[in-house]
């Protein structure tokens, strides 16, 4: 990454290094977690601002374009401010930001907060990372991993029942008031763990602004054309197709500009190591994984079952809690059992989860969900504690926030990817078995004029039994299309899984189960 990691460090790290990785891992996990607990309050904060709910979905919108341009711009910001700079200006901007959030007082401003907040919380993330990897030497590296599972996959577990929670019982601005607590405990802690260093003014002087200008324009609209493509009816709107278009030449400006480079801003031959280009395409269906669960579950629950925010939170907690109590258990787990080998078990769990959720009916609701999300929570930390030490293992040192940033960008870009997907595919599919159900719910059917007499007796008319029989169809059309997106979801995870396989085993020192496992 920086010059500050040229050397592994081998010694045991001391407290200060501790509590630096600790309060980068809170500002990790402060960073994914308003990336969710905004969902469950969305349509009180369109209230509160008068927007509609196509306006509204700019509110996460603007967060995630944000955060995903900082992302890789953390590795170069490091080197040229210093660790402890970027992370105490960011870490006050983050604060700052989410107040003004909390006081927004039209749509317009609510939007530029909230890309201030998703600006500064996108070097979070790749930070805590990449202080992994620089401050613990390789043996205490699976700890620091399990740390950032908790970031990655209790943060979106828990945000919408603490946004609903906070909703219900407080009102939305307190989504925004609860950053403040754990913020100053985290710059206080950055403070103290990070060492002061002179900034590296004359890197200004050598910077690729090509490759910032590129990847930032690229990256952004990429994000947009993924969040906004489904609601604009992708390729019908001149604004999508333009964003789209865009992207695709930035990005591609951007590949030959970094290989082309001796300095590169992010370098990418890191993806030619086998882990490392393994384990990224295994991050790509975490994040559909991730965030296509957290995306449909909530939808099918909401649109099938009229579960308000708190009973939708309620449901996913039971993803979320266990894992607590199990990522702690993982490294001690990878001391008998090959890391590559527990990262597959997890992807098969998670898959296997999914699968299981594609087996829906119309009373098919909360309760029968429970077991489900206790095996995706028995699968998660699996993943996300031995993902990342795979794809770094061979990582070498000054290639940290190149790797950090890269392997952060594929998954998020998984989960936007993954979002726009499912939700194309809900809505196609939806139409594809209305219409073949139509067919089959024919007048002259015995069994369709006995509920259409049933129903008519019922409800006192005709008419309205019509119309009831044209609900129940709809409403089975789009369960059974459910049923497909989470089929999606675990043949993504499927896919992960044979990449991680394929990957070489780790070195000892890492995991100690990989020296004898193969």
């Amino acid at each position: 990454m920086a010059a500050e990691a040229l050397v592994r460090p081998t010694a045991e790290p001391s407290r200060r290094d501790w509590i630096a990785v600790m309060s980068a891992m809170l500002g990790a996990f402060m960073a994914v977690l308003d990336i969710q607990i905004t969902n469950s309050s969305l349509k009180d904060i369109q209230g509160a601002l008068s927007a509609t709910l196509e306006e509204g979905s700019w509110i996460s919108t603007s967060y995630l374009v944000a955060e995903i341009i900082m992302i890789p711009l953390t590795a170069w910001l490091v080197q040229l401010l210093s660790a402890r700079r970027l992370a105490l200006w960011v870490s006050l901007g983050f604060l700052a930001s989410s107040l003004l959030c909390s006081m927004a007082w039209n749509l317009e401003s609510m939007i530029l907060f909230r890309a201030l907040q998703g600006f500064t919380s996108g070097a979070l993330i790749p930070l805590a990372f990449t202080l992994t990897l620089i401050r613990l030497p390789e043996h205490q590296r699976p700890k620091g991993m399990a740390l950032f599972a908790v970031t990655a996959t209790f943060a979106p577990a828990i945000g919408p029942t603490l946004g609903g929670w906070l909703t219900e019982n407080w009102g939305w601005e307190y989504i925004f008031y609860i950053n403040v607590p754990p913020g100053l405990l985290m710059i206080a802690g950055l403070l103290y763990g990070l060492e002061r260093k002179p900034p590296h003014w004359a890197l200004l002087r050598t910077t690729d602004y090509a490759g910032i200008l590129t990847l930032g324009l690229g990256l952004g609209c990429l994000q947009v054309f993924l969040e906004e493509g489904h609601r604009k009816d992708w390729l019908e709107s001149q604004l999508i197709v333009g964003l789209g278009g865009i992207a695709l030449v930035s990005l591609v400006l951007f590949v030959i500009l970094q290989l082309s480079r001796p300095q590169p801003l992010i370098n990418l031959s890191v993806l030619r190591e086998r882990n490392f280009g393994l384990a990224s395409i295994s991050s790509v269906g975490l994040g559909i994984g991730l965030y296509g669960s957290i995306y449909v579950l909530p939808l099918y629950l909401a649109q099938i079952q009229g579960y308000n925010a708190l009973q939708i939170g309620e449901v996913i907690m039971w993803m979320g809690i266990p894992q607590l109590f199990l990522i702690p258990l993982v490294p001690k787990l990878m001391k008998r059992i090959p890391p590559k080998l527990l990262c597959a078990a997890g992807f098969g769990l998670f898959g296997l989860a999914s699968f299981a959720s594609g087996v829906l009916n119309p009373d098919f609701a909360g309760e029968q969900f429970n077991h489900i999300q206790i095996i995706r929570a028995l699968g998660q930390p699996l993943v996300m504690v031995t993902i990342s030490l795979i794809a770094t293992a061979y990582t070498l040192p000054q290639d940290a926030g190149s790797a950090s940033s890269l392997f952060n960008i594929l998954r998020n870009l998984g989960g936007a990817i993954g979002i726009a997907l499912l939700a194309t595919l809900l809505d196609s599919r939806a139409k594809v078995y209305f219409d073949y159900l139509r067919e089959a719910v024919a007048p002259g059917n015995p069994q369709v004029a006995e509920r259409l007499a049933q129903l008519g007796e019922r409800l006192g008319s005709e008419q309205a039994a019509l119309g009831k029989l044209n609900e129940l169809v709809h409403q089975q059309a789009l369960i059974m299309a459910y049923n497909d997106a989470f089929h999606f979801i675990g043949i993504a995870l499927g896919v992960s899984m044979l990449a991680v396989l394929l990957t070489r085993p780790l070195p000892a020192s890492i995991g100690g189960g990989s020296a004898g496992g193969h």
